[in-house]
């Protein structure tokens, strides 16, 4: 037997066994018909940080210095995290903008800031180990810095019910502990 052909025309692509791209075999379900299971959301919104709906990113203000990490909800949508690179120290990260990278089971991810700072330190930590972000990512800060622009960028920061709200509009199953 030869190698399989493949043969073009009016968008259709016949694949091995006969069938072309438009008429699949009955054993392989369309897209559409496939149903993942579901887990909805269940995790703690700490109160007393405050929150970035749009990286789901925490922030802690300490005297001068602010402390970032990610939120149990930015975890469990990126799914387990395996690997977490910042910025170097020094870096001038504006908000939005990267301030590292975090590779999941699923995906890697930029790691988007919810200030413009000044880095000062990451969690080398959790650069060597990145296994308790997956646990309590609400203990287990990624980086800190100084904000530069703090009076203006933090007012698009909302606390902890406010950001259940906001979980509850993108998973309305979601549970708080």
């Amino acid at each position: 037997m030869g190698r399989p052909v493949f043969k073009t025309g009016r968008g259709r692509q016949t694949v091995p066994g006969g069938f072309d791209s438009h008429s699949l075999p009955p054993f392989i379900p369309r897209l559409g018909q496939l149903t993942m299971p579901h887990q909805p959301y269940q995790g703690a919104v700490p109160d007393g940080d405050l929150y970035d709906c749009n990286y789901d990113m925490w922030v802690r203000r300490e005297g001068d210095e602010v402390i970032v990490g990610i939120t149990r909800f930015g975890v469990f949508l990126a799914g387990e995290i395996i690997a977490f690179t910042g910025k170097p120290k020094g870096a001038v990260i504006e908000y939005g903008r990267g301030l590292g990278t975090m590779e999941s089971a699923k995906t890697v991810l930029a790691v988007h800031s919810p200030l413009s700072l000044i880095l000062h330190e990451v969690n080398e930590a959790l650069e060597e180990r990145p296994a308790p972000i997956n646990l309590d990512p609400h203990q287990h800060w990624l980086i800190r810095g100084i904000a530069t622009d703090w009076e203006k960028e933090s007012r698009q920061l909302v606390d902890a019910e406010s950001y259940r709200q906001h979980i509850l509009s993108v998973e309305p199953e979601a549970s708080f502990k």
